[in-house]
């Protein structure tokens, strides 16, 4: 059972790589022993049976019985001896021998009697015939222990969050325990202790509240025991959580996000003012963990009637991955007010907040009159006119109307419908009626009232003509001169004039509706005309102004202009509860006027007297009576009078003046004293109106709306704060709402800065009762806030002289006025900041986003001051507010530098790219703006001049850029090479200033180095194997131009050789087309008829840095494989040779391509088949991927086994220049060697040689010294040559060299002859264009080598004639399992035995190396000595089998000698043939036919056909009844082939004149022999005296490699110093202790020759008794110089004899001096390489007592 926390929870958390759960094992924790599992049965030899038996649970001075059951599961029965318990604790009482029978089981009661409280531990042991086996008995303490888990892992978990699991603690003791945990944060763990009974669990749950994003480990531990202040144990649970960061993210739907700097927002567009707009945004969560968040709305003190934004989330969670959709309701109160708000997204444990910015626009409806002007003509009294006019909405908000007339009968005008809506984008049609009461003209300029909207004036005119009287028709046109003949008395009369003029020209009725739209839509320009709204307030306190002027008195004035009857309340118009009322009506004109009342009929209100006459500048009083004829009811009325003029004497012309309209609003009710009024049901939108902020006159509209079926009054009620209720006017102030209809409330004020904040309350009394409907009216002014960022402070970083920075700065408009804003920065401070925008307009609540730059112009500190001017939109140019910023900066000086200053990037491919990053560090101040140039140079000596203009090979992936201060920049860069060379490129900057120009001259930042190459390939070492394995290196090395195939390799390959740069088939024919000019001869040399292939093993090693993939192409591997049809079938001569050389493969290469890496070497086989005679050429390609491309011509030459042939390995010889006057030239050898099967006689012809002297004044220029002889086949002869130029120039010498039988070859022979004045240089000297650089040292055996020469060529350098020097070489068998025996093949050179190496043979075991001497005695005459030594090497394994296969066959041969078989026909095998040797065969395969297609493969064995991946053919019944045949043959077996280790020995001896010229530095290091020196061929090889070859040491791999390097380098050393040597030199003096007759003469060739030896050493460790073979050079310096014999110019050297000693002393002869020193150092050296002497050891020294003088 695995707790829910633990197994459940963390089965479904995501893999971490820091977590790896553990699972939960069981840990107890008892002290010192761990609870053993007693339930287990065992089977023991036969019978099952518990292993141990366990007391737990046990009380001292008791006993306590176990059972231990045996059962017998065997087949047999079971006889067992038992051995009971030891000790005396544990008892049984059973026999000592039990039988349990097969299937039954025995049981053995075993007692426990325990005498104190510890552990008790025996055992009981059963015997039985086929073992043993033991049950072990155990009593235990009891101690408590718990089981926890190992670790717990919490689920991934946010930071500042929680996260909780759980995990299972269980007692498994058998005693109660109380556990306590401590844990510290952010690990939490419940409960913290606890009792646990034995058996019981509990869950434990953890809660992980980490603080940071990290991964948390917390060991807690649990500390338990029987007793809560007794808890001494512990055990320990791992808690393990990861925490990250969480990250909300804003997604607005449906709209374009600004990513700018403002974040998004959420646009609403413009919403009608009422209305709601509900718009959605999503809560996205890309983090791993859960994160909870809380929005709310940016704090600030904005709005007064609360945000108009509300958002339905305000906490919550996301999952990871997921979102959440939230809900923004906008519900606009003030029309053409922008509306902004800010929801603020907080996330716990986040680094950063989210703001969405909330926009939208309150709009109200665009209402207009489709005319302004209602003519209703001339109607006869009594009678009614109906006209219509449109009432049409523009916009897309629903628009509310009511027209301020009584349409009930108190007016001749009336309007249906009064009141209504006007839908979105629609009009209605209004019908107004005309009904005169009396004989006059009637206008009235009646209001059309809209919600949120100014009202709108209707002019109604119209003239009622009775029987009697009949007064001048009104029409519109009066209407406009009356109106003009105002303008008058306010314009000039020029411009009256002009209006009069224009006017006039609009006759009809068309042209008089638009002069009167005009004339009420134009503004004055010196603002004499009031507003609409304001001439309604007018209109409704009972005042008639004309033309809506505000600088006249008004016409005509009544009051008061509203009545109540029955209102119980004091107001500022009279109310009573009479029924009767007086109005008085005052004329201000300077007209007598005549005032009539409009009567209607029915009416519960009436006017007396209802007309009468006014004179000017008079009042009078009318009486207004209310007389109801229904009672409980309510009452209102719009009482109108006309006034109009008497006459018209004081108007100019005869203009016709129109009558004036005033009204007075009356309500009452009818209700009796204690009758219940009407209850009021009705709505106020909006119950809050807000005034704007500015003390200027402002306007609202309320909507008061009648929800019930009963009509509705309301009156204003000012009795609960008159002061503030006296503020604000409304009208109508009171009125009748008739049910389901409204009355739109117009309410005017002028905001103070006294008015409360938080407003006051209007009361509104309805249906004149104590119910009261609340406004509340906020009209407070309040000062223009603005707040800055940052304290109103702004700090820019450290900048860079003449750069700039950016820095974006938030301002926000905390008032609740629209404002427009002004930075202003003085004008010495413009060059150094600016900002964008500078100016701009902000709604209230909305921040705006500046963006500051800073461009300092010195180093130094900043504080400038910059000043911010704001002021409302609604008063420009007044209200001005003022802020200050104080921006602080500083200018620095920038610069910038890379982390290494030079930047080596190795070596490059040419043509390639690659990237590179050059770290760019910025460790000034101040940020830096750079851009970055690049100079190309190359540091070749000689670079090409083309390409220093050409385009640069480092291309810089940003030339630009900014780089932040005290940060590293990664400068990415791409390097393409475009030839091989050393390039390298200086990198500089130049810092930008502001304008992105540069202000600095270039400076270098970094230095980049790189070098192009190309793949290269070199040839290291070369070996020959088969028929040409008798070759020296040299001689290979001048078959295939080695030294010119390494020059081409380390050339730069062409353009041509670059058109593939990889092996593809480019061509259509078989002689595919050449890309290069990089001719070169392989040649494989000449072999007889059918010998063995000629196999050759070039070494290949990659000297550069870049792997390199390589190949051989062959023609059919560069020619593309064409379809049978596209074929022609026609072939060349050529291309048929081809074929058949590549279908008989007479030229293979293995491996044929490949891939070396960098310091890599491959030994690549090229072979050469001789089944056809002739000469075979054959064309190859060796292609380097991406590098060069060389021709290789093939050539191989077959010999016919009858036929003589000299192979010449090149027909040019270059000679070792010598100097003019040279009286002794030295011998120069040139190489012949035999490619056939048969000896060649040879012959130089003379007659060139003659003719040469002749021509040099019978100087013999050039002599050959055997210019005939004779050729073993398969070996090489060396033609001795002395060149002897007789003048200072370069010599062409050519030579016809004749063979028998054969035909001749003409040899080029080049020489220089030199100055002996320009012979001042050794290296002048030793100059020879001949020689050759085959390498002295190989470095990596070939396949199939197993002896390792420690050098492959022996330099002596220059030495003296008649001189001797020695060196040593080492001998390693590299075979880990192969013993291998060596012998060496001295050479004979014109009879004398200048070379001698010991031992000359030896056998080396698996990686063991012997020891050889080498020593080299140059002849009395100058020679240019280039001899070649064979080591013939065999292995022990093939020579076994070898002997084993001869014996057998020498066996099988005596065998069959002495029996004889009876030939029987039914006999079907018959014994085998034995032959000594196979004769030789006739050539099996010839050359085929012409084909007209491609052959097909050869014929060949499985094995080849497998590895060439060619088709093999079925064997003919010819060739397998030849198998047969040859089956049947036995023949003798051969000696295995040995393999050649060539040891090359070159050195250039010189006449002691020559020498001592030229080397006299040398000479004394160099050893002479005091005699002439003719060292003959010793009949044997070796003697006893001489070291074994094998070197058995106890020291092995490096430290033995390393002793013999030391040792070698020590005693060249120690013989080059001239101190020994005078050592040497003086023991001549001293005398001998000894007779001269007992020393030994030194030994010669012969003396040595003379002591047998066996033909292998025996043992090698056998100690040598003798050592007489230098390890090195010896050198004996002689006493004088003038001893030559003048006749040394012939070329022999006469030594002086010895100097006589005087005859009473004897010296010891030099030479055997030399021979002892070496014996000893010979012998040194084998010690120090067996390990018997220590070289490198502390010498010891031994201090002798003092000399007695007895």
């Amino acid at each position: 059972m695995s707790p829910e926390g633990t197994g459940d929870r963390t089965s479904d958390l995501p893999i971490e790589a820091w977590v790896q759960d553990p699972g939960i094992r069981q840990r107890q924790r008892d002290g010192n022993h761990q609870r053993q599992a007693s339930c287990q049965i065992s089977c023991f030899l036969g019978l099952e049976v518990k292993p141990d038996l366990v007391w737990e649970d046990w009380d001292l001075q008791r006993d306590f019985t176990r059972t231990l059951v045996l059962k017998n599961i065997h087949s047999k029965l079971q006889k067992l001896h038992v051995r009971p318990p030891v000790s005396k604790f544990f008892t049984t009482l059973i026999p000592h021998i039990i039988v349990v029978s097969p299937g039954t089981s025995f049981s053995v009661p075993v007692i426990f009697r325990p005498l104190q409280r510890c552990e008790y531990e025996d055992s009981i042991e059963f015997q039985g015939k086929d073992g043993s086996f033991q049950v072990c008995l155990r009593a235990t303490i009891p101690c408590p222990a718990l089981e926890v888990p190992d670790s717990v892992l919490l689920p991934l978990c946010a930071v500042q969050h929680s996260s909780r699991t759980s995990f299972l603690l269980r007692n498994v003791s058998k005693l109660q325990i109380c556990f306590q945990w401590e844990c510290v944060a952010p690990f939490h763990l419940s409960p913290e202790q606890g009792l646990l009974k034995p058996g019981q669990e509990r869950h434990i749950s953890v809660v992980f509240r980490p603080q940071d994003a990290m991964v948390h480990q917390q060991q807690a531990h649990c500390r338990f025991g029987e007793e809560e202040d007794q808890a001494e144990s512990f055990c320990a649970v791992l808690l393990q959580g990861l925490a990250k960061y969480p990250c909300l993210q804003l997604r607005t739907l449906g709209t374009n996000d600004k990513k700018g700097l403002c974040g998004p927002e959420l646009h609403f567009g413009s919403v009608a003012v009422g209305q709601s707009l509900q718009k959605h945004f999503e809560i996205f969560n890309p983090s791993p963990v859960t994160a909870s968040f809380s929005l709310s709305q940016l704090s600030n003190e904005v709005p007064l009637l609360g945000s108009q934004f509300s958002c339905d989330e305000s906490r919550g969670e996301v999952a990871p991955g997921e979102s959440l959709r939230a809900t923004v309701t906008y519900t606009p109160a003030v029309v053409d007010t922008v509306s902004i708000d800010y929801l603020s997204l907080q996330c716990r444990g986040a680094l950063d907040k989210t703001l969405l910015k909330l926009t939208g626009k309150g709009v109200g409806p665009k209402v207009s009159l489709s005319s302004f002007v209602v003519d209703f003509g001339c109607v006869g009294e009594g009678g009614a006119v109906v006209q219509t006019v449109d009432l049409l909405n523009s916009s897309s908000v629903e628009a509310i109307y009511q027209w301020d007339l009584d349409c009930s009968g108190h007016s001749v005008f009336s309007i249906q419908p009064a009141s209504g809506t006007v839908g979105p984008n629609s009009h209605i049609t209004l019908k107004a009626v005309y009904r005169p009461t009396l004989p006059i003209a009637h206008h009235r300029s009646v209001a059309c009232l809209t919600l949120h909207r100014e009202p709108m004036f209707l002019d109604l005119i119209g003239t009622c003509h009775s029987e009697l009287q009949r007064p001048a028709i009104l029409k519109p046109e009066h209407l406009i001169l009356y109106k003009l003949n105002w303008y008058r008395r306010q314009d000039s009369p020029d411009s009256l004039s002009a209006m009069l003029q224009d006017h006039n020209m609009h006759l009809g009725q068309q042209g008089v509706l638009s002069s009167l739209e005009e004339v009420h839509l134009k503004p004055d320009s010196g603002g004499v005309l009031m507003s609409p709204i304001e001439k309604y307030f007018q209109s409704c306190f009972g005042c008639m102004v004309p033309l809506s002027s505000s600088s006249l008195s008004p016409h005509l004035s009544v009051v008061p202009s509203e009545l109540l009857f029955n209102h119980k309340m004091s107001s500022s118009f009279t109310a009573s509860s009479t029924s009767s009322q007086s109005v008085s009506i005052t004329n201000h004109t300077k007209g007598k006027l005549s005032l009539v009342w409009t009567v209607a009929k029915g009416s519960p209100f009436s006017v007396s007297p209802s007309s009468c006459d006014l004179a000017p500048l008079k009042s009078t009083s009318f009486r207004v009576n209310f007389d109801p004829k229904q009672l409980n009811t309510l009452h209102e009325a719009q009482l109108e009078c006309f006034a109009y003029y008497k006459e018209n004497h004081h108007l100019e012309g005869n203009l016709l003046c129109p009558p004036w309209c005033v009204i007075v609003r009356v309500i009452g009710h009818s209700f009796q004293p204690g009758k219940e009024h009407f209850i009021p049901c009705c709505s106020l939108k909006p119950p809050r109106v807000i005034f704007p902020a500015l003390g200027v006159l402002s306007y609202r509209t309320v909507l008061l709306q009648n929800c019930g079926d009963l009509p509705l009054t309301f009156c204003l009620d000012q009795t609960s704060n008159p002061a503030l209720a006296e503020s604000v006017s409304v009208v109508p102030s009171c009125g009748l709402i008739q049910p389901w209809n409204h009355q739109i409330l117009t309410l005017r004020t002028t905001p103070t800065e006294d008015s409360p904040k938080q407003g006051f309350s209007l009361h509104l009394q309805l249906n004149a009762s104590k119910h009261t409907k609340e406004l509340t009216v906020v009209s407070v002014v309040e000062k223009l806030r603005v707040s800055l960022e940052g304290d109103s402070s702004l700090y820019f970083q450290p900048t860079a002289r003449g750069s700039r920075t950016q820095r974006s700065h938030h301002i926000r408009n905390l008032s609740r006025l629209p404002l427009r804003f002004q930075w202003s920065i003085p004008e010495p401070d413009q060059e150094l900041i600016f900002v964008e925008p500078d100016a701009g307009e902000m709604h209230p609540n909305e921040s705006s986003v500046q963006i500051w730059s800073f461009s300092p112009l010195e180093e130094k500190s900043y504080t400038l001051k910059p000043t911010l001017t704001f002021w409302p939109i609604q008063t420009p140019g007044s209200n001005k507010s003022q802020l200050t910023l104080n921006v602080v900066g500083m200018g620095s000086q920038g610069y910038i530098k890379a982390e290494k200053a030079v930047l080596d990037v190795g070596e490059i491919l040419v043509g390639s790219y690659r990237s590179i990053e050059v770290p760019l560090v910025n460790s000034s101040p101040c940020p830096v703006s750079f851009c970055l140039s690049v100079q190309q140079t190359f540091l070749d000596e000689k670079p090409v001049d083309d390409l220093k203009s050409g385009p640069s090979a480092l291309h810089l992936d940003r030339e630009r850029g900014t780089i932040a201060s005290q940060s590293t920049m990664l400068l990415r860069s791409t390097v393409r090479l475009h030839r091989r060379a050393q390039y390298q490129w200086i990198i500089s900057y130049q810092t930008l200033n502001a304008s992105g120009n540069a202000s600095s001259p270039p400076k270098a930042v970094c230095e980049v180095r790189a070098e192009g190459v190309f793949p290269t390939l070199k040839v290291i070492d070369v070996c020959s194997t088969g028929s040409m394995a008798p070759l020296s290196k040299v001689h290979l090395w001048k078959l295939f131009s080695l030294d010119n195939f390494n020059k081409f390799l380390l050339c730069n390959p062409s353009t041509a050789e670059l058109t593939y740069r990889t092996p593809v088939r480019h061509s259509m024919r078989s002689s595919p087309s050449i890309f290069t000019e990089a001719l070169l001869d392989f040649n494989f040399s000449a072999a007889p008829l059918h010998s063995d292939p000629s196999t050759f093993m070039l070494m290949f090693y990659n000297p550069g840095s870049l792997p390199v993939d390589w190949a051989f192409l062959f023609p059919e591997d560069q020619q593309i494989e064409l379809e049978y049809w596209a074929e022609t079938g026609e072939f060349s001569n050529t291309e048929l040779y081809q074929m058949k050389v590549q279908d008989n493969r007479l030229f293979s290469i293995s491996p044929r391509s490949g891939t070396l890496l960098p310091d890599q070497q491959m030994a690549v086989h090229f072979s050469c088949s001789h089944d056809f005679a002739g000469t075979d050429r054959f064309p190859v390609v060796f292609k380097i991927s991406h590098g060069r491309e060389i021709l290789l011509n093939f050539q191989g030459v077959t010999v016919e086994t009858d036929t003589p042939y000299l192979h010449f390995a090149s027909t040019r010889h270059v000679f070792t220049s010598v100097t003019i006057g040279n009286y002794n030239p030295p011998r120069q050898m040139y190489e012949l060697h035999n490619g056939g099967a048969v000896p060649v006689h040879y012959e130089v012809d003379r007659a060139a040689l003659l003719q040469l002297q002749v021509d040099n004044f019978n100087h013999p220029v050039l002599c050959c010294l055997n210019p005939e002889g004779e050729v073993l086949p398969g070996k090489t002869t060396m033609l001795e040559w002395i060149f002897s130029p007789l003048e200072a120039k370069k010599y062409h010498m050519d030579v016809l060299i004749h063979v028998q039988d054969c035909d001749s070859t003409l040899v080029r022979f080049e020489g220089c002859g030199l100055h002996s004045s320009t012979m001042c240089s050794t290296k002048q000297f030793n100059c020879s264009d001949g020689r050759t650089s085959v390498p002295c040292v190989q470095t990596l055996p070939f396949p199939g080598q197993v002896l390792f020469l420690s050098v492959d060529n022996v330099s002596l350098g220059d030495i003296p004639v008649c001189s001797r020097s020695s060196r040593i070489l080492y001998l390693t068998n590299v075979s880990h399992t192969d013993t291998v025996h060596y012998t060496w093949d001295l050479l004979q050179q014109s009879d004398q035995q200048v070379l001698q190496i010991f031992p000359e043979r030896g056998s080396l075991r698996p990686g063991e190396s012997a020891l050889s001497f080498l020593s080299f005695t140059s002849s009395d005459y100058p020679t240019n000595y280039q001899l070649d030594v064979t080591c013939q090497v065999k292995k022990e394994a093939a020579l076994a089998q070898y002997c084993d296969a001869l014996q057998r066959w020498e066996e099988e041969k005596e065998r069959q000698k002495v029996e004889f078989t009876i030939t029987d026909k039914n006999t079907t095998e018959s014994q085998r043939v034995l032959i000594e040797k196979e004769p030789l065969a006739a050539p099996v395969r010839k050359v085929p036919p012409l084909r007209k297609y491609k052959t097909l493969p050869p014929i060949c064995g499985r094995t080849s056909c497998e590895a060439e991946g060619s088709i093999c053919p079925k064997t003919t019944r010819a060739e397998r009844r030849a198998e047969r045949e040859r089956a049947k043959v036995w023949r003798r077996p051969e000696a295995p082939q040995p393999s050649l280790l060539h040891l090359s020995v070159t050195a250039h001896s010189h006449g002691l004149i020559d020498y001592i010229t030229h080397f006299s530095e040398q000479f004394n290091e160099q050893y002479r022999c005091l005699q002439s020196v003719k060292p003959q061929q010793p009949k044997t090889t070796t003697s006893s005296t001489f070291p074994p070859a094998g070197l058995t040491s106890s020291t092995r791999g490096p430290e033995r490699d390393i002793t013999m390097h030391v040792l070698t380098s020590l005693l060249r050393d120690i013989l080059d110093d001239p101190a020994f040597t005078q050592s040497l030199i003086t023991l001549a003096s001293k005398p001998i202790t000894y007779p001269l007759s007992e020393t030994i003469p030194s030994p010669s060739p012969s003396f040595q020759s003379s002591i047998p030896s066996p033909p292998y050493p025996t043992s090698s460790h056998a100690k040598p008794q003798h050592q007489t073979v230098l390890s090195g050079i010896v050198a004996e310096k002689r006493e004088q110089h003038n001893t030559v014999d003048s006749q040394e110019t012939t070329g022999g050297l006469v030594n002086r004899p010895p100097k006589h000693n005087p005859p009473h002393t004897e010296h010891v002869p030099a030479n055997m001096s030399e021979d002892v020193l070496l014996s000893t150092i010979q012998n040194l050296m084998m010690e120090a390489v067996r390990g018997e002497l220590v070289l490198t050891a502390h010498p010891r020294t031994a201090t002798f007592p003092p000399v007695s003088a007895r």
